[in-house]
C-alpha cells in the first residue's frame, strides 16, 4: 500500500519465508494489524527470544537452547544408530513418529551444485567425527526422496566406515492411500522395496 510503507515492509518480510507468496502475506499482514494486533507485541517478543536463545546442538545441530539438545543428551538413546536428515523439522518429524530411539545428525541441506550448496555447506567435517565413532553400527540416511537428496545420501554413504550398515528410509504408498493416485516412481519404489507380510 503506497500509503502504509510499515504494512508494505511486513508484506515484504512475510514473503520471504518458505511457502508464503504475495496473497497469503498480504493476509497475514491485514489479520496482524486489523484483528490481531494485541498478538503483535506478543509475535516480537517471541522472535527477539528465539533469536537471542536458540542455537545449534554442538553434537548434531539440531536446535536447541543448550549446547547439546535433548536428544544429545537423553542417556535413552541407542548411540549405534544415526539417523542423517535435512533439516531440524525432518528430525522432529521422525522424532513424532515415536518409533527411532537412535542419534540425529542434521545436515542443514543437501548436496544442489546448481545452488552453490557443495559438501562443504553440510558439516561434512562434524559428521565425519560421527561417523568415526566407535560404538556406530548402522546410518540411516534419510534425505528427501528428491534428485538432490538421493544424490546427497550417494556421496556421504561413501563416508561411512567398512563394517557399518548403510540403509535408507523406505519409501513407497502412504498408509491410507490408493494405488490409482500414486506417482508411477513411488509405486515402483514401493514394488521394489515390498517386504514379507509377517514383518
Amino acid at each position: 500500500m503506497a500509503d502504509v510503507p510499515s504494512m508494505d515492509a511486513l508484506v515484504a518480510l512475510l514473503r520471504r519465508l518458505p511457502g508464503i507468496g504475495p496473497r497469503s502475506a498480504q493476509r497475514i499482514s491485514y489479520e496482524l494489524l486489523v484483528r490481531k494486533r494485541d498478538l503483535m507485541p506478543q509475535l516480537a517478543a517471541a522472535f527477539q527470544q528465539a533469536h537471542a536463545v536458540v542455537r545449534f546442538c554442538e553434537r548434531c545441530n539440531n536446535l536447541s537452547e543448550a549446547p547439546l539438545c535433548a536428544v544429545c543428551r537423553s542417556e535413552h538413546r541407542d548411540r549405534s544408530i544415526l539417523c542423517v536428515v535435512e533439516s531440524p523439522a525432518d528430525l522432529r518429524a521422525i522424532e513424532d513418529t515415536g518409533v527411532f530411539v537412535g542419534e540425529f545428525f542434521v545436515l542443514m541441506g543437501h548436496l544442489s551444485p546448481l545452488d552453490g550448496i557443495g559438501p562443504e555447506a553440510l558439516h561434512i567435517d562434524r559428521l565425519s567425527a560421527r561417523l568415526g565413532e566407535t560404538d556406530l553400527q548402522e546410518v540411516i540416511f534419510a534425505t528427501n526422496p528428491t534428485l538432490e537428496g538421493e544424490a546427497t545420501a550417494q556421496f556421504l554413504a561413501g563416508l561411512v566406515p567398512d563394517g557399518v550398515t548403510i540403509s535408507r528410509i523406505a519409501r513407497g504408498v502412504p498408509v491410507g492411500g490408493e494405488l490409482e493416485y500414486v506417482d508411477r516412481s513411488t509405486l515402483g519404489r514401493a514394488l521394489h522395496g515390498r517386504r514379507l507380510l509377517d514383518e
